[in-house]
């Protein structure tokens, strides 16, 4: 699936101006219908201070730019974690919902792919969307993630949700 040619996307390091396209994503109760519930402030205050401090060894985070404006979309990345006794890399992303079901989040999650990709530091890529959430389980199909089953994760910290979990092989 390609995004819609007038929704050109793109990716560019997260930055300090970014700061109200978090609050939009984390601090409103339907955005986080499926991770929980909002926010609080400090909370994405502190996400915002953790995402600017991150050096790209082991993780990357992306804002994701749509549309002939490019206008700030999203955010994509993923980081280093240890999965079922191996060293992997996990990924996510969250789009506004005017860009949602447009090929916005597929279009950055591909391009996400090709960086991993680039990368050859660790076989798998995982991702852990909420099991309730269609449209990122929808996402991880298209991309050709290979679903595992369920499970449980932690997220936000403190709390547990019930996740498919998806790998992508990637020797």
């Amino acid at each position: 699936m390609m995004a819609e040619a007038h929704l050109r996307v793109r990716l560019r390091p997260y930055a300090d101006r970014d700061m109200w396209l978090l609050r939009r994503l984390l601090g409103d109760p339907a955005m986080t219908v499926h991770l929980g519930g909002p926010e609080s402030n400090e909370a994405i205050v502190e996400r915002h201070e953790r995402y600017l401090a991150s050096d790209g060894s082991n993780e990357e985070l992306f804002t994701v730019l749509a549309g002939p404006d490019q206008i700030a979309a999203g955010w994509v990345g993923y980081w280093a974690t240890h999965w079922r006794g191996e060293d992997v890399w996990e990924c996510g992303w969250h789009v506004l919902p005017e860009f949602q079901g447009r090929g916005v989040a597929t279009a950055a999650v591909n391009m996400l792919l090709e960086k991993v990709r680039e990368r050859r530091t660790r076989a798998a890529l995982y991702a852990f969307p909420s099991i309730d959430n269609v449209a990122s389980n929808a996402l991880c199909r298209t991309l050709g993630f290979h679903l595992i089953g369920q499970t449980e994760v932690e997220y936000p910290k403190g709390s547990t949700m019930r996740s498919n979990e998806w790998v992508m092989d990637l020797r």
